[in-house]
């Protein structure tokens, strides 16, 4: 027996069409250098004020890649796919504008597509997702394809 119950959503419940809004977060000097710790990226455009104060952009941007990890972030925080995410399938993103430090950021998830994969245990979401900042620019945005799990294996699960 499993201790762990699914608080998110199967993806039976998906509404192709609708459009939520994740929390916000603000990006941090301390985000930025963690990640450039963590990847070993340490691009002076991220770490180090005096180059990048010389670039187009005028002062130091958040990685490319630690944006696209917040938007993931955010999308967790919702909470709808929480338990029933299975795996992430695939993804498509593209860079639009810098996302700076100081910046507040959310994302914006429209569910796409759904798709029954019953020999995979539920369905394939397919989300457009958008990292937005405080001036409702989009700074990145793309799909992304998630494997998510199926009433019938959330009833199954209940009554083992």
């Amino acid at each position: 027996m499993s201790n762990q119950s699914a608080m998110g959503r199967t993806y039976e419940e998906f509404t192709v069409g609708e459009i939520v809004r994740s929390p916000a977060r603000t990006v941090s000097e301390a985000d930025v250098m963690q990640f450039a710790g963590l990847s070993g990226d340490y691009n002076p455009l991220h770490t180090d004020a005096e180059f990048a104060r010389q670039t187009q952009y005028g002062e130091r941007i958040a990685h490319g890649l630690l944006g696209l990890s917040f938007a993931s972030g955010l999308t967790w925080r919702l909470g709808w796919i929480e338990g029933t995410a299975m795996a992430f399938l695939d993804l498509s993103w593209k860079f639009r504008r810098p996302v700076l430090l100081g910046d507040t950021i959310h994302a914006r998830i429209e569910t796409e597509d759904v798709r029954p994969a019953p020999r995979m245990g539920g369905g394939i979401v397919t989300f457009g997702v958008q990292l937005v900042n405080q001036r409702d620019e989009v700074t990145q945005k793309g799909t992304w394809r998630l494997l998510v799990r199926g009433a019938d294996v959330e009833e199954s699960a209940a009554a083992g």
